[in-house]
């Protein structure tokens, strides 16, 4: 009997213990250390081609001609922003936030946007052959903009565009 007890003192103990590492933990399980944010600023002509700029935020951001070719973008939140004339060939955008967006005249050219939230976005002019929107979320009207001139397979995920963007 008293082994039991001296166990389950011992239990009680290690709970005790672990419940308050827990809650006195000063980091939260979930944040992202290190998240760099570009919100509001200027990154008009910068080069960020080949970055890895996973999960970094681009909120109202000025990038007029910004080179992300090749970039890792995924999960990225581009909201408000400005992308006129940028290049984003071969960009992978996979799962990014990218409402209100103005792409007109940018280069998507192989770039991958499945799962990517594109709402209320342009892409007037936008180069698009080999871009992959696959369960992307994208305004009907852009979408039949885009239909009439998509062409092209994506190198990387063997998706044509018309296809990912469900032309008909």
């Amino acid at each position: 009997m008293k082994k039991i007890l001296l166990r389950f003192l011992g239990l009680i103990v290690i709970l005790i213990l672990a419940f308050g590492w827990v809650i006195l933990n000063p980091k939260p399980a979930f944040a992202q250390i290190n998240t760099i944010n570009y919100n509001n600023i200027n990154l008009e002509n910068r080069d960020f081609s080949h970055a890895d700029l996973a999960g970094v935020t681009f909120v109202a951001a000025e990038m007029r001609g910004t080179n992300f070719q090749g970039a890792n973008l995924t999960n990225a939140i581009l909201t408000k922003g400005v992308l006129l004339k940028a290049n984003l060939e071969g960009a992978n955008l996979s799962g990014a936030l990218v409402d209100r967006v103005t792409m007109d005249g940018a280069n998507l050219k192989n770039a991958i946007f499945t799962e990517a939230t594109l709402t209320r976005s342009r892409f007037f002019d936008a180069e698009i052959t080999g871009a992959d929107f696959t369960d992307a979320l994208i305004d009907r009207y852009q979408v039949s903009l885009m239909c009439e001139r998509a062409d092209g397979v994506n190198p990387v995920t063997g998706m044509s565009t018309r296809d990912s963007l469900g032309c008909k």
